[in-house]
């Protein structure tokens, strides 16, 4: 048992980061656009596809990623985690970094891209919520540039809330993954849950769900790190009056 988790859970972790970084740094980016550019048509074409997004289930959307860019563009791999051996033993550093990116790209945005519209929204609701403070009226009336207002002064408030979501959306991913890694044979955790069930392993699936929690609270704890990093006064005790 040890040593089908061993390969199975980096495997796991390398795919959820990979989901995490597209749903933070496009959910953050989509939702700072949608904030900036209020009641415009592009607020209108993102608030549109954040909610196609957001309602769509991933086993379905990975499907359609399947149908459309592997069987049919043929552009991407949708099996296991590298090309075949013999391939990919004879590719120099660099093309097999890309390989891998190849065959994580479809998982990776199947499981992804369904949360990191719930950040856009988040994100956008936040930012709306701080631009429109005193400090940040200050800020423009000092004469800063736009950007810096945004990025500087009232994003980094925004976050906060946001910080939040990274700790809730850990188990999201895992639950999600037993379907994905199925679809797109990735040799991970919930492909291993999957077989297990089917088996009747109980120890396995028990090992599984072990390090999943584990995983959860590790994330939480990492959200809570990333508070004190956002906004100084959650590290120094907050605001002493």
């Amino acid at each position: 048992m040890a040593d089908v988790l061993k390969d199975a859970v980096p495997n796991t972790l390398v795919l959820s980061a990979a989901a995490l970084l597209i749903i933070f740094t496009l959910g953050i980016v989509v939702g700072v656009v949608s904030a900036v550019r209020q009641y415009s048509l592009l607020d209108h074409a993102s608030t549109l596809l954040s909610f196609f997004f957001y309602s769509m289930p991933s086993f379905w959307f990975a499907l359609m990623l399947l149908l459309l860019f592997h069987y049919h563009l043929r552009w991407l791999p949708a099996d296991q985690m590298v090309s075949f051996d013999f391939i990919y033993d004879s590719l120099p550093w660099t093309g097999k970094i890309a390989d891998r990116l190849r065959h994580l790209a479809l998982p990776a945005v199947a499981l992804g891209f369904g949360a990191m519209a719930g950040v856009a929204r988040y994100t956008r609701a936040s930012l709306l919520e701080v631009i429109r403070m005193d400090y940040i009226r200050t800020a423009r009336a000092k004469g800063l540039p736009e950007k810096d207002v945004i990025l500087r002064h009232a994003l980094r408030n925004a976050l906060i809330p946001v910080v939040t979501l990274l700790g809730l959306y850990l188990p999201f991913l895992f639950s999600g993954a037993v379907l994905v890694e199925t679809i797109f044979g990735w040799p991970g955790m919930g492909r291993i849950i999957v077989t297990a069930i089917f088996q009747r392993d109980y120890p396995l699936v028990m090992a599984n769900a072990f390090i999943s929690a584990v995983l959860v609270v590790g994330a939480n704890l990492l959200a809570d790190v990333a508070y004190s990093i956002i906004d100084p006064r959650i590290r120094q005790g907050g605001v002493r009056r």
